[in-house]
C-alpha cells in the first residue's frame, strides 16, 4: 500500500504532467475542450501509470481543463468561430459546419451563436459556398454547356453530399455561365 504522503505527491505530479501534455497539444493543434479531454485520457491510459481508477483520472483531467479555460488557453467559442470561418472559405455548407463542430464536441450554444453570426453577415451563405464547390469540382455552371444536362443528377449528388439542400443545389446548377463567371470574380 502506498503511504498517503507519496500518493498526494503522485497526484500533484500527475496533474502537472497532464498540464504539460495539454500545453504541448494546444500549441500544436488548437483543439476544442472535448478534443483535449479525449487526448489527455488516451495519453494517460497509454502511459501505464500507477493504478489509479478511471474516475480519478477524469476528475484530474476536468481540473486541468477548468484551469486552462480560466487562463483562456482553450475557448470553445473561439474554436467554433475560427473553424467555421475556415470551413466557409473552403466552401462548406452550414449543415456541414454544424455537423463538424458537433463531432468535435463543441456545445450547441456556441454552435448556434456561430451559425447565427454567419447568417447575419451573409444571408445566403450556402449559395456562395455551393458556387465555390462548383468551381472547385468543375461541376454545374463550370461544365461545358453541352454536358450540363447530362451530368445534372451527378452534380446534384455531389452538392447533396457536401451538405446543401435541394433548393440551393438546383438554384446553383441552373445559373447561366455568364452569371456564374460574374459571381466567381466577386468571390
Amino acid at each position: 500500500m502506498i503511504p498517503i504522503k507519496n500518493r498526494k505527491k503522485n497526484l500533484e505530479a500527475t496533474v502537472e504532467e497532464m498540464r504539460n501534455f495539454a500545453f504541448v497539444y494546444i500549441e500544436k493543434y488548437a483543439p476544442s475542450k472535448q478534443q483535449l479531454r479525449t487526448y489527455l485520457l488516451k495519453k494517460y491510459l497509454k502511459s501505464g501509470a500507477a493504478n489509479v481508477s478511471k474516475k480519478n483520472i477524469t476528475d484530474l483531467i476536468d481540473v486541468v481543463l477548468e484551469d486552462l479555460e480560466k487562463t483562456k488557453f482553450i475557448n470553445d467559442k473561439f474554436y467554433s468561430n475560427s473553424k467555421a470561418k475556415s470551413l466557409i472559405q473552403r466552401g462548406s455548407s452550414i449543415n456541414k459546419i454544424r455537423n463538424y463542430l458537433l463531432s468535435k464536441g463543441v456545445r450547441n450554444k456556441y454552435i448556434n451563436e456561430t451559425l447565427s453570426e454567419i447568417k447575419e453577415n451573409n444571408e445566403d451563405q450556402d449559395f456562395f459556398s455551393a458556387i465555390k464547390i462548383c468551381k472547385k469540382k468543375r461541376i454545374g455552371p463550370a461544365r461545358d454547356e453541352n454536358n450540363r444536362p447530362l451530368f445534372m443528377k451527378k452534380d446534384l449528388g455531389i452538392l447533396a453530399r457536401s451538405g446543401f439542400d435541394f433548393d440551393t443545389s438546383k438554384r446553383v446548377l441552373d445559373i447561366e455561365k455568364d452569371e456564374y463567371i460574374k459571381i466567381i470574380n466577386l468571390l
